[in-house]
């Protein structure tokens, strides 16, 4: 299922803060190794990560949108039938839950970058437009 998928492509950002934990240097041993490199390629990791969610997640938003929409259009036309029914109040449900997601998404978000912020904001400045 894509609730599987999404929860594989968390575990990137678990790996990433792992990583910074282990590697990154905090302030106090910032001198004994070079960590912009690191910095840099676990900023462009995150970057990545949490681009391909997004889009992971807006196409399935998008996708279960036009099957509710569809399914409303054929519900007006058979008001009778509870199949017809059942199948809206499901996708309906689908779609609530995958919106919900978005938030859960800003969430695992924050934490990552609130890592890499306090391990990597004296090695490495993300450029300006992000």
């Amino acid at each position: 299922t894509w609730h599987e998928l999404l929860k594989v492509m968390r575990t990137i950002d678990d790996r990433i803060v792992h990583e910074l934990n282990t590697t990154v240097p905090t302030a106090s041993f910032a001198g004994k190794i070079d960590a912009s490199q690191t910095c840099k390629q676990l900023y462009e990791s995150l970057m990545e990560a949490h681009a391909s969610r997004d889009r992971v997640i807006k196409n399935c938003i998008a996708q279960t949108s036009s099957v509710v929409k569809q399914l409303r259009e054929e519900r007006e036309k058979n008001l009778d039938d509870l199949t017809l029914l059942k199948q809206l109040r499901k996708e309906q449900t689908k779609l609530k839950w995958m919106q919900s997601e978005l938030n859960v998404e800003e969430v695992v978000n924050d934490r990552s970058w609130k890592v890499f912020n306090e391990r990597c904001r004296i090695h490495f400045k993300p450029p300006k437009n992000e």
